[in-house]
């Protein structure tokens, strides 16, 4: 790596999480579940193949229009798991909480971590307490692990299977967490509240592959948003994806608020959508039964892949115009997930 110290921007999902990724954790912890760099671990014990997944929680405030740090982190792994196809077994949880806190605080997350559990039907199996001096950390961090079993019969969506002429699909708005997260922090006001779309993906995934069996690529698009997810599925497809921005749907309030802050919403972090990348004959079905579902009412088909510029995201304007997506390089949005 160039950089000589971790930045804010190490942690944001673009650029400089990519090459610290690759250039520090992969070259060290090198195997091939890791290196397929997929939402989640695909595993064997011989018998059954496992998805495994972890991820870690700072969002700030820990509470914000439609959801918390809790219900973040339960959903954030399941829709992990989703990604891969499968069906989410158990978690785990682990928190780091900072003297001072109160405990009131801490029993509304985790209230709010059970109810999310019990939509996805998955126990909270094991978990880890910490507690840091005050200023050591603020108010609470949470890391949570998942587990999920894969069908056998299911050759499971990987970023690095998206081929030319597929169709690129969105499965709603984007930008509705970042924007929920960052105007209640810097305390924005809208004539109608942004709220936040973190909500667990398993059931919608689960109709997504009943549509289409044959779906090479599932994503959701968190830190880094939109354009992060599709710069890392064609960089390891090898394959170009262009996509309309007129078709990218975005919430009205949520286009506002990007404009007033000058954030592009392509770059802003989604708790509650998927991107997926389907052959073109199964495009129209998968379309029609994300539409039909509660969490995909607003999907649509946003582009398509395309085999060169190897690598490239590109983004055909209203103008008719085209320009590269490229990914975040710095963190806008810091602590928003």
């Amino acid at each position: 790596m160039k950089d000589e110290i971790i930045l804010l921007a190490h942690g944001a999902g673009g650029r400089k999480s990519a090459v610290l990724i690759h250039e520090l954790f992969c070259r060290h912890f090198d195997n091939p579940a890791l290196n397929a760099m997929g939402d989640s671990a695909l595993l064997s014990d011989g018998m059954r193949r496992l998805a495994f997944t972890t991820d870690s929680f700072v969002v700030d405030p820990l509470f914000f229009p439609g959801g918390n740090i809790g219900k973040l982190a339960v959903c954030g792994t399941v829709n992990d798991l989703a990604a891969v196809g499968a069906r989410p077994v158990a978690l785990s949880a682990s928190f780091i909480l900072e003297e001072g806190l109160p405990v009131e605080v801490l029993e509304r997350v985790v209230v709010s971590m059970r109810e999310a559990a019990r939509e996805v039907s998955i126990p909270v199996v094991a978990g880890d307490t910490k507690v840091v001096p005050r200023g050591s950390a603020d108010q609470m961090f949470i890391t949570t692990s998942g587990i999920g079993l894969v069908p056998e019969s299911l050759a499971a969506p990987a970023p690095d299977r998206a081929a030319p002429g597929d169709a690129v699909l969105i499965s709603g708005t984007i930008g509705d967490h970042g924007m929920a997260v960052m105007t209640c922090r810097e305390r924005i006001r809208f004539s109608s509240e942004i709220q936040s779309d973190c909500c667990p993906l398993h059931d919608l995934a689960a109709v997504i592959l009943d549509a289409g069996p044959n779906t090479h690529c599932m994503r959701d698009p968190t830190r880094g948003g939109l354009a992060a997810v599709l710069n890392e599925i064609a960089a390891q497809s090898g394959v170009c994806i262009e996509i309309e921005e007129a078709a990218v749907p975005i919430n009205e309030d949520v286009r506002v608020a990007c404009e007033l802050l000058g954030i592009d919403p392509l770059h802003v972090a989604n708790e509650g959508k998927l991107v997926v990348i389907v052959p073109p004959e199964e495009a129209d079905a998968v379309l029609g039964a994300m539409g039909s579902h509660p969490k995909g009412e607003g999907a649509a088909k946003i582009g398509m892949v395309q085999p060169e510029p190897v690598g490239r995201v590109h983004l055909r304007t209203g103008l008719g115009a085209c320009r590269i997506l490229d990914m975040p390089s710095g963190d806008l949005l810091p602590r928003i997930c």
